[in-house]
């Protein structure tokens, strides 16, 4: 079974940045997406948002 959520650790990896900055950059993805704190994000919200392509977030 393949993971639908993504996590900062994640983000983190695929952009570059630090744990911190992709904690935030999920957090803003949540306010703009109109769910709470404990609501996951799913690759393909975080692909739209980023356009990072879901197979190339899939395949890292």
């Amino acid at each position: 079974m393949k993971r639908v959520c993504i996590y900062p650790k994640d983000v983190s990896l695929l952009t570059g940045k630090s744990l911190r900055h992709a904690q935030m950059m999920l957090k803003n993805l949540k306010h703009l997406l109109g769910k709470d704190k404990f609501q996951y994000v799913t690759i393909e919200e975080f692909a739209d948002y980023s356009g990072i392509s879901i197979e190339l977030i899939r395949k890292i």
